[in-house]
């Protein structure tokens, strides 16, 4: 093996904006925006799981073949957050359904 693909420093970067993602989550959690609140986190979280994806698991420095797996995987959690949004955002919407 030849050791790492990418400098240290890359993963420095990566980490400290792993980091600064975090603190954000944080922040908006203590501010009422509504259901912002859950967009901007899902919102954070899926730009914190992109990085890690292409950084910590290579995938960057990768084949097609495992593009095109990482990112249909990543597409299907986009799906997955888009109906369960969906689901959220409509529930107080109809009469007689608990919030």
């Amino acid at each position: 093996m030849s050791g790492h693909v990418a400098p240290k420093s890359l993963y420095y970067l990566i980490f400290l904006a792993l980091m600064i993602g975090t603190g954000v989550t944080v922040l908006v959690a203590k501010f009422d925006l509504g259901p912002l609140n859950n967009i901007v986190m899902l919102s954070v979280a899926c730009a914190k799981a992109l990085l890690v994806i292409l950084f910590f698991m290579h995938v960057r420095w990768s084949s097609r073949l495992t593009w095109v797996v990482a990112g249909s995987g990543f597409f299907w959690l986009l799906i997955l957050f888009s109906i369960t949004m969906s689901d959220y955002m409509s529930r107080g919407w109809v009469p007689g359904t608990l919030r």
